[in-house]
């Protein structure tokens, strides 16, 4: 049985210098980006398309937003699969590349670091990575590779 979810975000682009788009350089491209019940984010270009380095981008965003779906799905999995995880983190890369006026990503590599309990199974762990990878609502929506580096590192006693 299927079930829709909704999710509304709010943008609202705070940039008009004082002559709007009038030129290329004339305008900022910051934003504020807002969602009921949270912290607003603020949001810019990356700096090659004249953005604010201090602001979240989108193309950091959708990184971030693999990587944590990624890390949520393990969690879970993990749980079924019997490994009890007391520590992850990820590094995770994402590469663009830009094709005339647009572009697209490439791939983006997650690079989990898993610390599993001394009594947990590390194949276990490691394959709880593969189903993870499967259940990821973000993964399951791109058009380009998501891959997975991970490394499980077992906790001493």
């Amino acid at each position: 049985m299927n079930h829709q979810h909704h999710y509304r975000v709010d943008v609202e682009w705070t940039g008009n210098l004082g002559t709007g788009t009038d030129g290329y350089r004339n305008y900022s491209r910051d934003h504020v980006i807002r969602i009921a019940g949270k912290p607003e984010l603020a949001g810019s270009s990356d700096p090659t398309f004249r953005g604010d380095a201090t602001r979240h981008n989108p193309e950091d965003m959708l990184v971030t937003a693999l990587s944590t779906c990624h890390m949520l799905s393990y969690l879970h999995m993990a749980t079924v699969a019997g490994v009890v995880v007391t520590a992850y983190t990820d590094a995770a890369e994402g590469t663009m590349v830009t094709e005339g006026d647009g572009g697209r990503f490439a791939e983006v590599v997650l690079h989990p670091v898993v610390t599993i309990s001394a009594a947990s199974d590390p194949a276990r762990a490691e394959a709880a990575h593969e189903t993870a990878h499967h259940a990821c609502f973000i993964a399951n929506s791109v058009n380009f590779p998501v891959r997975c580096e991970p490394r499980i590192v077992v906790a001493s006693i």
